[in-house]
């Protein structure tokens, strides 16, 4: 393997890494849960994609056997990562999430609009 390809997957490997960074910090740093959930499931996929290129393109030019492992699992992640994603979004905004308050140490909570506290919506 010449020294270009070496570069280049080690290229692969430092974008890959750095976008699974971000989308690890993203996870932990953001506030509300739909940017929480954001982060993760768009830098990560990237992330994954790019260090699952560079396998690829190892096994490709090292000579070995190919195997069917990376397009699998890059099949399984491209499409479960945005499926579960979606339901969990759709889960959420059924729950009301965004009128909830938030967790200790965030922002302050918002008022709901909708409904008083101290009176029933039906009533």
């Amino acid at each position: 393997m010449s020294w270009v390809f070496a570069i280049l997957l080690v290229l692969l490997l430092a974008v890959g890494s750095f976008f699974i960074l971000v989308g690890s910090f993203s996870l932990v740093k953001l506030s509300e849960f739909f940017k929480r959930l954001h982060g993760p499931t768009k830098s990560s996929t990237l992330g994954v994609g790019c260090v699952l290129i560079a396998s690829i393109g190892y096994h490709a030019l090292s000579g070995t056997d190919p195997q069917p492992r990376e397009l699998l699992i890059t099949a399984f992640l491209f499409i479960t990562a945005p499926i579960s994603a979606h339901l969990m979004a759709k889960a959420a905004l059924s729950l009301h999430m965004a009128e909830r308050p938030p967790m200790p140490g965030g922002e302050p909570p918002r008022p709901i609009d909708a409904v008083d506290e101290g009176a029933r919506p039906d009533a």
